[in-house]
């Protein structure tokens, strides 16, 4: 488990009329303020990966079809770094997952539909200066493989 990320099981409350899911609480431990929220889709088999940031944390959730989320712990010092991490979350897996400044992370829709994913960063996006520090998605400086494991 990379240092400082954090997975919270959602609640999930459902009734007659539908369901009702809390994504991120402002009593949540995982919080510490509101930057904005924005949700992005993600087509079945498209990767869309890697980036970080050095000031926000971000706070996503899959709402709709199902992505593996890949994470690298590129920070020097860390009590885990080089490590990687690989989460799956969606529909079947209703789960928040908090992930810290400068931690590399990406995912694939693994879905056959597309996939919706709603972000809480701590920061507003600065459209004049991004806090975004992209590789490519093959880069050799993160050992991870996109691919889907069978077996």
């Amino acid at each position: 488990m990379i240092e400082g990320v954090v997975i919270k099981q959602l609640r999930v409350i459902p009734d007659e009329r539908g369901h009702l899911m809390e994504m991120l609480r402002s009593d949540d431990e995982v919080f510490e303020k509101f930057g904005q929220a924005y949700m992005t889709t993600t087509y079945p088999g498209v990767v869309k990966a890697w980036h970080m940031h050095k000031k926000q944390n971000d706070n996503v959730v899959c709402v709709r079809g199902m992505i593996k989320l890949g994470l690298y712990d590129g920070r020097k010092g860390s009590g885990t770094e080089g490590e990687v991490m690989e989460i799956f979350l969606g529909e079947n897996r209703p789960v928040l997952v908090h992930i810290p400044r400068e931690v590399h992370h990406g995912w694939k829709c693994v879905s056959e539909e597309e996939a919706y994913v709603v972000n809480v960063p701590t920061e507003l996006y600065d459209y004049d200066n991004p806090d975004e520090h992209r590789l490519p998605f093959d880069t050799d400086e993160i050992p991870y493989d996109w691919d889907i494991k069978m077996g």
